[in-house]
């Protein structure tokens, strides 16, 4: 189980070298000497070692530049790190941290001539995220001191360090490491042996699965990034963070947590073979899921793959008026969008009342945006003169759009849009914003299916960039140009997906969120240190547990059985203990117990 670790004393290790100066290698390096470490570099290329010593004065100098540094530390700092292509200069090290590549014969070659080298008192950790840290110390001479030490790149930025005992592993090893994690301003966690450890145990599984679904073509690779930034907040969309790990690397990782898993969802997607084997591993190559300007850049640069900036050429249908049907929250904040686009915007519910209240809401929320300065009392007026409530649908005659945001229930829905046909004009375009029920079934409600798409917004509406445009096989081209004109109008990033379930965004969060679970159920770790492993060591906003809590713990289930039952794989099963605090009623915030308890308001 994976258990925060706090220091105990100041680390003895006061002489750290670091085998292998790649990437992470160097960002380990100078972690260790602006931490006023002794630190050796070695590396079997000299080039590398001079690149790894131009890397740290360039960072060093920028620091200086940046006032993080004085001219004085940065001497004194580029004056503890010397460098070497013998591991013979490793002898006096207390600390060795091995970061070659990912492969078994070249790291167990590494710790059996580090066995010869060191003192008998060296701790010996490897930083794989994807081997077995107890088969690496089974090979050494003094397995009791071999442990894993996996940080996150980029090393110097990152918080998490996940600290890797096996069964063979000394616990003074542990402590002696956790201490000197602490002191380099890391927080460590300790975790057991196996792939992916934590964080890179549920990040990897998330990136196979868009890695998959790009191939499948189900959505641009540029669209599948967009959502995935857009609608869960993270730095990075999978394919772009896929090239920056190297596609070689995840496909390593993912063999290894397959081998024990045996899990399809970690089965590596055919595509991250084929591109490993033709040397397209990413950024480092200059080619991966995306083009870049060199081998090493970050810029993104055209290729044949990238989108036209015109799209399909195809002319929407033009929109001026909007009618929303429903009354809830999701309802309430996207007629507040479209009526700060300017659009005139009917708010329809079951009754006058229902529909007063959600203008009532929105007014709440517009006063909200005067107080923090976001918008003008003038503007703020003007934005709710143009929301007319209704408590009847018959209002929607003459609009130019029709917005569904009622209750997820897909016969409650079929029921509305056959209203919707009855009702709205001929060329009104009629969208569901459905998270996870089939568009097409709506459709199929009407007698013009051509008119109906999906336009799943995020909660909340007036805030989250994001709107899925979900086309079905029945969805006209101009229907679908008129929805993107209509969310560039009203400040959304529209992404294209396709009718199954969980479009892009639920398909690949829901899963990992399963997969959390699962991995609390297993002991492996807490939820403490799952949500505190993904937000520092994996750049998301909130861990997995606290959005589960958030989301509703029965909202995600009923999601994930749709998952599971329009793809088939055993792995998209929900966790039993999701199902189980369903069941008790532990539903997350709204009830004030979900994976943790909260305070009732």
């Amino acid at each position: 189980m994976a258990t925060p670790l706090s220091p105990s004393s100041p680390s003895p290790l006061r002489t750290v070298a670091v085998v292998g100066l790649g990437t992470m290698g160097t960002g380990i390096a100078e972690v260790l000497a602006r931490a006023g470490r002794e630190v050796i570099g070695v590396d079997i290329s000299a080039a590398q070692a001079a690149r790894f010593v131009s890397a740290l004065e360039a960072t060093t100098a920028r620091a200086v530049a940046r006032g993080r540094l004085s001219e004085e530390e940065r001497v004194g700092l580029l004056a503890r790190v010397r460098t070497s292509t013998d591991l013979a200069a490793v002898a006096d090290a207390d600390l060795v941290i091995e970061v070659a590549p990912e492969s078994y014969e070249i790291k167990q070659q590494i710790f059996r001539e580090l066995d010869a080298v060191v003192r008998p008192e060296t701790i010996l950790a490897t930083g794989t995220n994807a081997l077995s840290v107890t088969r690496l110390a089974s090979g050494s001479a003094r397995p009791e001191r071999v442990l894993g030490l996996h940080f996150f790149n980029p090393a110097p930025a990152m918080k998490l360090v996940e600290v890797v005992s096996s069964v063979l592993t000394a616990p003074q090893a542990v402590a002696t490491v956790t201490d000197l994690a602490v002191e380099l301003g890391k927080e460590p966690v300790a975790v057991g042996d196996r792939p992916g450890f934590v964080a890179d145990g549920l990040l990897f599984g998330y990136l196979n699965q868009a890695a998959a679904m790009y191939e499948a073509r189900y959505a641009s690779r540029e669209d599948i990034d967009a959502a995935m930034r857009l609608g869960c907040g993270l730095p990075m969309g999978p394919l772009a963070l896929l090239d920056l790990i190297g596609v070689d690397t995840a496909r390593t990782v993912l063999d290894a947590m397959y081998a024990e898993s045996r899990d399809r969802l970690h089965a590596p997607a055919p595509l991250l073979k084929q591109l490993s084997e033709a040397g397209l591993t990413g950024r480092k190559a200059g080619r991966g899921f995306y083009t870049y300007a060199a081998p090493g850049s970050a810029e993104v640069v055209p290729d044949a793959l990238t989108p036209a900036a015109d799209g399909t050429g195809v002319r929407g249908r033009t929109v001026r008026s909007v009618g929303v049907a429903g009354s809830g929250t999701m309802a309430s904040g996207i007629a507040e969008v479209f009526a700060k686009a300017g659009y005139d915007v009917i708010l329809a519910a079951r009754t006058e009342e229902k529909a007063e209240a959600a203008k009532s809401r929105i007014g709440k929320s517009l006063s909200r945006s005067v107080a923090k300065g976001r918008l003008t009392e003038e503007a703020a007026a003007g934005v709710l003169d143009r929301i007319v409530p209704a408590g009847s649908y018959e209002a929607f005659a003459d609009v130019d759009l029709a917005v569904e945001a009622i209750a997820e229930d897909l016969d409650v829905k079929r029921q509305l849009f056959q209203a919707l046909d009855k009702v709205c004009k001929p060329g009104a375009v009629l969208a569901t914003t459905t998270s996870s029920l089939p568009v097409v079934a709506c459709a199929r409600a009407t007698s013009r299916p051509q008119d109906v798409i999906g336009m799943h917004f995020f909660n909340p509406a007036p805030a989250m960039k994001l709107v899925e445009v979900v086309r079905t096989v029945l969805t006209g081209e101009d229907v679908h140009a008129t929805v993107r004109e209509v969310c560039a109008r009203i400040g959304k990033h529209p992404v294209d997906c396709g009718d199954r379930a969980g479009f892009i965004v639920n398909a690949l969060l829901f899963p990992y969120l399963n997969n959390a679970v699962k991995m609390v159920e297993e002991h492996y770790a807490t939820l403490d240190d799952i949500d505190a492993a993904m937000k520092l060591g994996g750049g998301y906003p909130m861990g997995p547990f606290e959005l589960l809590d958030v989301v509703g713990l029965d909202v995600s289930l009923a999601i994930e059985k749709v998952l599971h039952r329009e793809f088939r794989d055993p792995g998209l099963a929900p966790a039993p203990l999701l199902e189980h605090l369903v069941a008790a009623g532990c539903l997350g915030r709204k009830t004030g117990r979900g994976f943790r308890e909260y305070a009732r308001r």
